[in-house]
């Protein structure tokens, strides 16, 4: 028989921590205030270790209970995920939880998807964003689309990764601002305003040095998290952006941005479709990664 607490009392206590207030999970859950507070007490006394402390303000969580709520909170998610998905009915192929790195995901994988969905039609592809290697074990995703180098793939652990694609990334930015300048340069971009990706500090500094410029402004302009906000900064006119080209084909093809110097950076960095080496061999996934890897080699879909 396994030693498990109460679904109820785990789900109180869940939402108690998340909210760190007894009155906003009974609000949440539909219960009593009192109901709420009696199934996290029942919980305590079932572990033996106190789950929070009470506070003139409330109640806060204790160093036990906020490293259980951390494992209790990925563990039901996990629950909703697998419920709704038997309520879906899913066909014989199942379904794919896949971690993305965003602008990747929403610029080129999903424009893609429907193309898998005709061949694959009883696979369901679920799309969450990551920007971060993470411990499959911990979060119960199936595959990853990771940009990174090859030594990071190698530092991943228990992990396989398919390189699918290099990432070459190139100047931008729109007509109005380039038509400032008959030509640009290397040394004329580096006189521009510059918009710079927070998770690529040393993009334009390298780029630059590619090229042979001094970029004294190299590491100058404002930061975007994310490579879709850069590519939006860029077609307002804020500066030039250094990004994949593939990504900002729809921008490129509409003629709201223009290549400023088709000299690309070619890089060690790849995207790679990434799986559990324990999940090596499902079929579900191997399709999926296979489907990729056809996509990028028959097309030309990654340019």
């Amino acid at each position: 028989m396994r030693k498990l607490p109460t679904f109820q009392s785990l789900q109180c206590f869940e939402a108690a921590a998340r909210h760190e207030s007894y009155t906003r999970a009974a609000g949440e859950l539909a219960l009593t205030q009192g109901a709420v507070s009696r199934r996290i007490a029942g919980l305590e006394s079932f572990l033996g270790v106190s789950l929070f402390r009470r506070t003139r303000h409330g109640v806060r969580l204790t160093e036990e209970g906020a490293a259980y709520a951390r494992r209790i909170s990925g563990r039901l998610d996990g629950l909703e995920r697998d419920t709704l998905d038997a309520m879906a009915r899913q066909g014989a192929g199942g379904s794919i939880r896949l971690a993305s790195v965003p602008t990747f995901a929403t610029r080129w994988l999903v424009p893609r998807l429907p193309a898998f969905a005709r061949d694959y039609p009883d696979i369901t592809v679920h799309i969450e964003t990551r920007t971060r290697p993470f411990l499959f074990a911990e979060t119960g995703h199936d595959a990853a689309l990771y940009a990174g180098t090859a030594t990071q793939m190698a530092n991943w652990p228990g992990t396989r990764a398919l390189p699918l694609m290099r990432e070459d990334v190139v100047p931008v930015a729109s007509p109005a601002l380039l038509a400032r300048r008959a030509r640009w340069t290397p040394a004329a971009i580096a006189k521009a305003p510059l918009l710079q990706q927070t998770t690529r500090p040393e993009a334009w500094r390298q780029w630059f040095a590619a090229m042979g410029v001094d970029s004294p402004a190299a590491l100058a302009g404002p930061r975007y998290e994310l490579f879709s906000m850069t590519a939006m900064a860029a077609v307002a006119g804020l500066g030039v952006a250094l990004v994949p080209k593939m990504l900002v084909m729809p921008e490129l093809a509409r003629g709201e941005l223009v290549v400023a110097c088709d000299d690309p950076l070619p890089g060690d960095r790849h995207y790679y479709v990434v799986v559990p080496e324990s999940r090596a061999g499902d079929p579900t996934l191997q399709a999926f990664s296979g489907w990729l890897q056809h996509v990028v080699d028959g097309s030309g879909a990654a340019v």
